[in-house]
């Protein structure tokens, strides 16, 4: 049977879909978090010389990157509990589904972010390192002060298409029950039996619309603001 459209419904579901925001952000947050520290890694193995590590880096690179997102949310979700019961006898069934949404797509991102931090730093010319370390610099102060800002500015439009991609493969944590920005507009076409389903898809669209210009001006914002000054060597 053939359902009649209300648009009107599209701009009263936004109001109800607006508090699971938070949700939404927190999981984006907490994957950046575990996505940079695995990556950071990652990033380092494929930096050393020893190839035992490199292999094994991008080894691991490769594999995240050709698992599918919802394929990794259900490995981790079903998967973990049974690792944590077979090595520690720990019952982690009662953990929060965030938990296994961010570190499944943590791990995912780590392995774009390494690569944006392997790519960012190889972007600096090493003459630069060489030059700090002759003018008195210990290797931290010449990473943190002198390659670091270039990487980082380097990094920043794969940053923000990472981040960008990330809120969006947020959307699946629905699929194992969590209800953030997503699962509450399931639960909304739900509660209506189906009604509404159009209105209610349009509705977190134009939410997540808004949210991927907002996150692409406030990395071009920053861009501008780190290039200013920069003079290229």
């Amino acid at each position: 049977m053939n359902r009649p459209f209300y648009p009107e419904k599209i701009i009263e579901t936004i109001p109800v879909l607006l508090p699971f925001l938070s949700v939404t952000f927190e999981i984006l947050l907490g994957t950046v978090i575990v996505g940079f520290a695995f990556g950071f890694l990652l990033a380092k193995g494929q930096l050393r010389s020893n190839k035992v590590a490199k292999a094994a880096s991008s080894f691991v690179i490769n594999a995240f990157r050709c698992t599918p997102s919802i394929v990794m949310l259900f490995v981790v979700f079903y998967g973990l509990p049974v690792l944590f019961w077979s090595l520690f006898k720990m019952d982690i069934n009662n953990w929060s589904k965030a938990i296994y949404v961010v570190f499944a797509l943590g791990l995912l991102f780590s392995a774009s972010a390494a690569e944006i931090m392997r790519s960012s730093y190889l972007s600096v010319s090493k003459g630069q390192r060489e030059a700090a370390l002759t003018s008195g610099l210990t290797e931290v102060q010449a990473f943190t002060k002198i390659i670091l800002p270039q990487a980082f500015l380097v990094s920043l439009p794969n940053l923000g298409n990472s981040f960008i991609a990330l809120l969006k493969e947020g959307s699946l944590a629905y699929t194992i029950g969590l209800i953030d920005l997503m699962g509450k507009g399931n639960l909304l076409i739900a509660m209506n039996f189906g009604g509404y389903a159009i209105e209610t898809y349009i509705s977190q669209a134009i939410i997540y619309w808004v949210l991927t210009i907002l996150i692409e001006q406030i990395f071009r914002f920053v861009e501008k603001k780190f290039s200013k000054g920069r003079v290229s060597v």
